[in-house]
């Protein structure tokens, strides 16, 4: 195995680290807002790395091959970048919008300290 092979079992396994923590804080973690930060932050990460490992693949196949007309992997790559630049762009909102929702539906943290986000009515 040569490094840049050994590179990406790396970061596949990282990605699967924060993947199964995500699932952990799932199931561990007791209200929506809690839920919803172990369900975003850790499986955001977790395709962050996966998206690094799939582009290193790609790279090392295409120079691997050494023909400048495989442009499967050239698509790969693209695809991958446009796919992790929507993740990154809406993972957030989404989670943005979902705990709004439950906000304004009158869920209450479980354990809140401070309240500043009461409406005024």
């Amino acid at each position: 195995m040569d490094a840049i092979t050994i590179a990406m079992i790396v970061l596949i396994a990282i990605s699967a680290i924060f993947v199964l923590l995500g699932a952990i804080g799932l199931h561990r973690f007791p209200d929506v807002y809690t839920r919803l930060h172990a369900a975003t932050k850790a499986t955001t990460f977790g395709t962050i790395f996966l998206a690094v490992a799939v582009i290193a693949h790609g790279v090392y196949s295409y120079t691997k091959a050494g023909a400048p007309d495989q442009p499967a992997y050239i698509v790969l790559v693209a695809h991958t970048i446009v796919a992790l630049i929507m993740l990154l762009l809406t993972n957030p909102t989404g989670a943005h919008a979902i705990a709004r929702a439950a906000r304004r539906s009158g869920i209450e943290p479980e354990r809140a300290v401070i309240d500043d986000t009461r409406e005024v009515r």
